[in-house]
């Protein structure tokens, strides 16, 4: 496989469709096993008014020759160093499930940089204080298979075939092993505003646990719990888009930071 680290920045970043000049952007970032692609639909429903990108992690689709990250600070920074810092449009971070967490890491990152994000929006994860132990990365292929099967990321039908068993499961493993081993680092907690959805179905996070995210901002809070389970987003994405365009059009002319 190829050295990740000889890649250019911008393969991390994916965009889909035109966007007005000075639309604010929505960076999205991918649950464990997931893509940029993944974020097509809400690209399609946002645009032109809204620069939506998604962020292509290494080991997949077109990335598929590089080395997947094994932690979640390696992912952020991959994104962190991909970002145009020169751009003067709000920018909102909407990370769902693992890419919640590397969206709160970026978040912190940006941060530091003095560029906070506008906005950071996460859904299907717990707060980062929540300490849980998992280990579906120590599992067997069937066992890693059966719980995406059961969270319902990933078409079940494609999983039974064997080819495309060998791409995704390094993958996942890698995915899986980031985030049942990340843990937060000590650290002040964020000035942007937090908008937090979670399933009410959802196996892996409850709306208490969902509402642990308000532990790490000094901004404003909103918690928004819709019908469904973990990937509720897919099912109530008309809600969620909603609720988004809603959070951009808060954010008024030049309110909010900008990077």
């Amino acid at each position: 496989m190829a050295d990740r680290s000889s890649a250019e920045p911008k393969p991390w970043l994916r965009s889909f469709h035109q966007s007005t000049p000075g639309a604010p952007r929505l960076l999205c970032l991918p649950h464990a096993g997931g893509s940029a692609s993944f974020f097509f639909s809400v690209s399609k429903a946002l645009s032109p008014a809204v620069d939506v990108r998604g962020v292509q992690y290494p080991g997949r689709q077109d990335r598929q020759h590089e080395t997947p990250a094994r932690s979640i600070q390696e992912l952020a920074q991959g994104v962190f160093d991909a970002l145009d810092h020169e751009e003067d449009t709000p920018l909102v971070l909407f990370g769902h499930s693992m890419g919640a967490v590397v969206g709160f890491e970026l978040a912190r990152l940006l941060e530091n940089a003095g560029r906070p994000p506008a906005v950071l929006i996460v859904s299907g994860r717990r707060g980062p204080a929540i300490e849980r132990v998992d280990t579906v990365h120590k599992g067997d292929d069937a066992s890693v298979i059966a719980e995406v099967t059961k969270l319902g990321g990933t078409d079940s039908q494609l999983l039974e075939d064997e080819e495309i068993q060998q791409i995704i499961l390094p993958v996942l493993r890698a995915d899986y092993y980031a985030i049942e081993t990340y843990q937060r680092t000590p650290g002040p907690r964020l000035s942007c505003p937090f908008v937090v959805m979670t399933g009410d179905a959802d196996p892996r996070v409850t709306p208490d646990e969902a509402r642990i995210w308000a532990e790490e901002t000094e901004g404003a809070f909103e918690l928004e719990v819709y019908p469904g389970g973990h990937f509720f987003l897919v099912a109530q994405q008309e809600a969620v888009v909603a609720r988004i365009e809603a959070t951009l059009r808060e954010l008024g002319s030049g309110a909010g930071a900008v990077v």
